[in-house]
């Protein structure tokens, strides 16, 4: 009986063997499928994090850019408003300046004032000296009135049509009118 004893054993003990080593090869196997399954998974995730991230990179980079064009597109117009406002008060000084020369205005009105006056009678309007010199300088002319304005300050205005029709030429205006007819050679020229 001990040799059928022993038999069983060595039967039992091999079952128990071999269905060990079975089931901790399916363990193995099982393991090596689901650590398999969870790279190939974290694959996928990295891949589609890095698509994530070069997308809100290529975005982010888009908007940079439309950032710096937007800042050079504002920064130009800064410089175009600023070299434009220099502009109109050089302009404006000058032409105060020229419009303070009683002998320069008088030519000019005078010239100016004839022109206007072959459609009918004209009124001119000038301040203090300057309407005086333009008296003297238009005597000749009945179809033309001088008048004394001391609102004008620099140069003068011309009133036709009964007065219903207005022409100034005072230096603000005039600058205005100069800057206005600059302003596309200015922009030009800041642009490039």
């Amino acid at each position: 009986m001990s040799e059928d004893l022993q038999s069983l054993l060595e039967r039992i003990n091999r079952d128990g063997v071999e269905k060990a080593r079975a089931e901790a090869a399916k363990i193995v196997a099982d393991a090596k499928a689901e650590a398999a399954k969870i790279v190939k998974e974290a694959q996928a995730l990295a891949a589609a994090t890095k698509a994530e991230s070069e997308r809100v990179a290529e975005d982010n980079a888009e908007r940079a850019a439309e950032t710096i064009r937007q800042s050079a597109r504002d920064t130009l117009r800064k410089v175009e408003d600023s070299v434009t406002e220099l502009l109109k008060k050089l302009l404006a000084e000058n032409v105060d300046r020229a419009l303070a020369n009683e002998k320069t205005l008088t030519e000019i009105a005078s010239k100016v004032v004839v022109e206007f006056a072959t459609t009918g009678d004209v009124e001119v309007a000038a301040a203090g000296k300057f309407a005086s010199a333009l008296k003297a300088a238009l005597a000749s002319k009945p179809s033309i009135k001088v008048v004394t304005d001391e609102t004008l300050g620099t140069g003068f205005s011309v009133k036709l049509d009964g007065g219903r029709v207005e022409h100034s030429f005072k230096g603000d205006v005039l600058a205005e009118e100069l800057s206005r007819r600059l302003r596309p050679e200015l922009a030009k020229l800041v642009r490039g």
